[in-house]
């Protein structure tokens, strides 16, 4: 099966940046976030690790999103962070969309997120989340692949040149 996606379906690292707006505090915070997606497992599970860093935040926030169960337009997310502990979703996608959802679970903890995918190859994103006491959480952002890095290729390849 071919994707023409190639956030979370491909072993990629993707960066992002944004604005999270948080219903307690008045206040509408910047951050970047760094996605590490590896090459599947031998049963087809995804692993990806996504890493904020939210501006006036001394630690970094980190989620480790599984994908699993593929089927045409379906898929399962496991999310695993500190603050939440682990909480199964269900996915879906399109040719210019990844989506997924956590609702009715026991940790209190829903919302959902989604990705459409820019003719850039980028995604613009927007994800929503409340816990039970009513905190809410709205992000929106962006998402790319970064470019490669010319100074280091332009490095090795003055390495090789000296070795010659």
């Amino acid at each position: 099966m071919k994707f023409k996606h190639y956030f979370i379906f491909e072993p990629k690292a993707w960066v992002g940046e944004g604005i999270i707006t948080l219903n307690m505090v008045e206040e509408r915070l910047n951050f970047f976030t760094k996605w590490t997606v590896k090459e599947p497992d031998f049963a087809g599970k995804i692993i990806s690790v996504q890493e904020l860093q939210i501006s006036g935040i001394s630690e970094n926030m980190r989620n480790e999103l599984t994908f699993f169960d593929f089927t045409d337009d379906k898929f399962s997310v496991e999310m695993e962070n500190l603050n939440i502990g682990k909480v199964v979703g269900a996915g879906v996608f399109d040719e210019k969309m990844i989506a997924w959802e956590f609702r009715e679970n026991d940790l209190s903890f829903e919302g959902y997120e989604t990705y459409h995918l820019q003719q850039d190859g980028g995604y613009l994103m927007h994800a929503e989340y409340v816990t039970s006491d009513q905190f809410r959480t709205q992000i929106d952002g962006k998402l790319w692949l970064p470019p490669k890095n010319e100074s280091k290729d332009e490095e090795n390849e003055e390495e090789e040149q000296e070795e010659e």
